[in-house]
């Protein structure tokens, strides 16, 4: 998985500054990081229905649409696959109900 986000999201960078005519990840990107966010929440929503309707084959589709808008929006914020890898490491064998109590400390 990791692989195939990382060749994702080095295909969106290099489209950061590209021609907007030509590109809908250049224009996202040019628009910033609130409209990168808004697009990502609009597909998270996509999938949340696609889920709650039951209907795989659409939540596939939607949560591919999720992966590659979230990506947009870590280039468009300046972070890396590789940030979200060390975060995701650093949680590695601790307990989720540990690792959310952390956070309010």
């Amino acid at each position: 998985m990791s692989d195939a986000l990382d060749r994702l999201f080095a295909t969106i960078a290099a489209r950061k500054g590209g021609d907007i005519s030509q590109s809908y990840t250049a224009r996202l990107l040019a628009a910033g990081v609130d409209k990168c966010a808004k697009k990502f929440g609009e597909e998270a929503t996509e999938v949340v229905i696609a889920a709650i309707q039951q209907d795989k084959t659409q939540l596939a589709k939607e949560s591919a649409d999720v992966l590659y808008h979230l990506a947009v929006l870590w280039a468009a914020s300046g972070i890396t696959p590789d940030d979200v890898y060390a975060v995701l490491k650093s949680r590695e064998g601790m307990s989720g109900l540990d690792e959310k109590a952390g956070r309010k400390s």
